[in-house]
């Protein structure tokens, strides 16, 4: 599928606790060449798995619901990531390592402080950002159209424009205690997402926006450009019949999966670590 060789990329997907989207996620890194270790939560707490997080190229925080989403989606996983992993992921991302997390695992990052990150110096796991209820309450199920923001540095959508995903949650209203502060996250190139209309411009209106983001804000980076988190699932648009469109399309079998294509840059830029 790809001229390049990723195999020799080592990539964790940590499952267990109610996530539930392992299986898509490592399909798609399999169509890549590359054999994704599924470890169990536990075993990572607690030590047990024989290889340390900082040997892996990359991590995938996938989607599902943590500890059935309990006081507020991902926080109870990331508070124990912060109690049992945070030198390990420390470690991780010192080593350069990149980090994608969706849905949840976008909830979970955003709790354990690694997005948005620190304006300089190392991620100290301090929250500064959160993911809170739609605007319109409830679980939300539809497909969307997002656009990569133009002047994002997300190592994850590099050469990419508009791309169609599939969305689910009820908690993915990116908040920031400050339109100062979103300037800010604007100014460094922190925004990698946005959702879209049907005349391609960020929105915050419901439907083509499920929660109400402020200005289509769909998914953000850290400052190095290597973690990204975002609240549609790229790991479920892996095949053109996914696509609810994808009969109408002029070629249907020649339909570009977008979603996995997040998953090609990643790999790009891990390979080049």
């Amino acid at each position: 599928m790809s001229a390049r060789d990723y195999s020799a990329i080592k990539v964790l997907i940590p499952t267990g606790l109610g996530l539930n989207c392992e299986e898509e996620t490592a399909q798609v890194f399999r169509r890549f060449g590359v054999e994704p270790d599924l470890v169990h939560l536990t075993d990572l707490f607690t030590h047990r798995h024989p290889h340390r997080i900082s040997s892996y190229q990359v991590i995938a925080f996938i989607g599902g619901f943590a500890y059935g989403d309990h006081v507020a989606g991902g926080l109870v996983l990331a508070t124990r990531m912060r109690a049992h992993l945070k030198d390990d992921l420390s470690a991780f991302l010192g080593n350069g390592g990149l980090a994608i997390g969706i849905c949840n695992g976008f909830q979970t990052l955003v709790r354990l402080g690694l997005l948005p990150g620190p304006d300089e110096g190392e991620h100290d796991f301090v929250q500064r950002a959160d993911l809170g209820p739609n605007d319109r309450l409830g679980y939300r199920n539809s497909w969307v159209r997002c656009k990569v923001e133009a002047k994002t540095h997300c190592l994850w959508t590099q050469g990419l424009d508009e791309i169609d995903l599939p969305a689910r949650h009820g908690e993915g209203k990116f908040l920031l205690e400050s339109p100062e502060l979103f300037e800010r996250l604007e100014a460094r190139g922190q925004v990698a997402l946005r959702y879209i209309d049907a005349e391609g411009r960020p929105t915050e209106q419901w439907p083509d926006n499920p929660n109400g983001s402020r200005n289509g804000i769909a998914g953000v980076t850290d400052r190095s450009g290597r973690v990204l988190g975002l609240m549609p699932h790229p790991e479920a648009f892996e095949h053109p019949w996914m696509h609810p469109h994808w009969r109408h399309h002029a070629r249907p079998e020649a339909m570009t999966p977008t979603g996995i294509e997040i998953f090609r840059a990643g790999l790009d830029a891990a390979s080049e670590l």
